[in-house]
């Protein structure tokens, strides 16, 4: 916490005003998350399969749906927020949703493409799907807590003026940018972008249309760091990667494509006064943790814990394959704390927990508000925008 104090004060100097004082926390009691497997806490396995061992072995001990090794940056948030891990929307056994719930689906995109799960991993669940099965839970849920006798009839259901009061977290794109970089080339995919980005605008301006007034909205990362792409990377060209290792083409088209994002919460804060829109500058947060992997405690940022790569072969996290004629299992690595990568495409709860940390204090969030202040009484609160605040040269790692 010295660290954010420190943070603050510096942010002070640099721009020659006094940081403003915090606002006040709000009263969040639910969350409602829209995504793909960076968030996906057991839609896609409840949908399809669910992913079985090394899956999940960190933190919680066994497979539980999720891309990682442990928690997701959305089940930090959540403890952030003092509530329960979200329930997937796709998954009904024992699903408890008074608390919100997960909509989120690995492979999710925000516009539909013409590819499926069993070919490219692609989820049918793109963001407008998964905001018509808002609409729906929101209906149904409304209607069945209006009709309940009892709260033993209440007790696994959303209070309906909790819709109001809930924060709508939203992390997706990154697939959008993988399906046009497949299909379109690196250097054409910029010319989908604003469709993407306006159909992403269609999506906030429909759960505002149903009560949602507080959005906490997630850049994409830089899908060029990530480290199954590194390792198909032999003897590349001048330029091809960038200072770090990264692939520079695809970063800067994720950079565009955030430019763009920015620009529309910019104008949907003007669209839809009543809401807050929070936009998270994920990428900076990732890149950040990534290119000082050593100085945080992890290994250098390319090592992948689960899973078998290299530029001839891919055994993903938790299957069989063969290698030179035998036979691979693609477990874990001893030690997933000190890794970043868990499989090559996911991060491993313990860099999920370092980058939940920087986001929820609002070191990367725009207005710059930690997570417990973005509600509508917070609106105009802050007006600081973090575009001109190099914060990445003085954050440390937190405990």
């Amino acid at each position: 916490m010295e660290a954010i104090i420190s943070l603050l004060l510096v942010v002070g100097v640099a721009t020659g005003q006094p940081f403003p004082p915090p606002s006040p926390a709000c009263d969040i009691p639910a969350i409602y998350n829209f995504g793909d497997s960076n968030s996906d806490t057991g839609g896609i396995a409840a949908a399809f399969y669910p992913p079985g061992p090394p899956s999940g072995e960190t933190f919680f001990k066994r497979p539980v749906g999720r891309a990682s090794d442990g928690r997701l940056i959305i089940d930090f948030i959540a403890e952030k927020l003092g509530l329960p891990y979200l329930s997937a929307y796709l998954d009904s056994i024992k699903a408890n949703y008074t608390h919100g719930a997960n909509f989120a689906t690995g492979g999710a995109t925000i516009r539909r493409v013409n590819e499926s799960w069993f070919e490219h991993d692609v989820s049918p669940f793109s963001l407008d799907i998964q905001v018509e099965q808002f609409n729906q839970f929101k209906d149904r849920t409304t209607y069945l807590y209006n009709q309940a006798k009892d709260d033993s009839q209440r007790q696994n259901l959303p209070r309906p003026n909790d819709f109001m009061k809930a924060i709508y977290t939203i992390d997706i794109g990154q697939n959008d940018l993988a399906y046009v970089f497949r299909t379109m080339g690196v250097e054409a995919s910029r010319a989908a972008i604003p469709d993407i980005i306006e159909q992403f605008a269609n999506s906030i301006r429909q759960l505002y249309g149903k009560g949602a007034r507080a959005f906490w909205i997630h850049n994409t990362g830089p899908i060029g760091c990530l480290p199954v792409t590194h390792t198909k990377v032999v003897n590349p060209a001048a330029g091809y990667l960038d200072e770090i290792g990264c692939v520079a083409g695809q970063n800067r088209i994720a950079n565009e494509f955030n430019e763009k994002l920015r620009a529309k919460v910019v104008q949907l804060r003007s669209d839809l006064p009543k809401a807050i829109l929070a936009y998270v500058d994920m990428y900076s947060a990732k890149y950040q943790l990534i290119s000082k992997a050593k100085d945080l405690g992890f290994k250098e940022g390319f090592t992948i814990c689960c899973g078998y790569h290299d530029q001839d072969n891919d055994i993903y996290c938790g299957n069989k394959g063969k290698i030179n004629g035998s036979e691979v299992f693609a477990g874990s690595c001893k030690d997933p704390t000190k890794v970043i990568s868990w499989d090559g495409v996911h991060y491993s709860d313990a860099a999920n927990r370092w980058i939940a940390n920087q986001i929820t204090y609002g070191l990367f969030s725009d207005p710059p508000l930690s997570i417990i202040e973005i509600c509508p009484e917070n609106k105009g609160a802050n007006k600081l925008s973090l575009a001109s605040i190099r914060l990445n040269s003085y954050l440390t790692p937190l405990t």
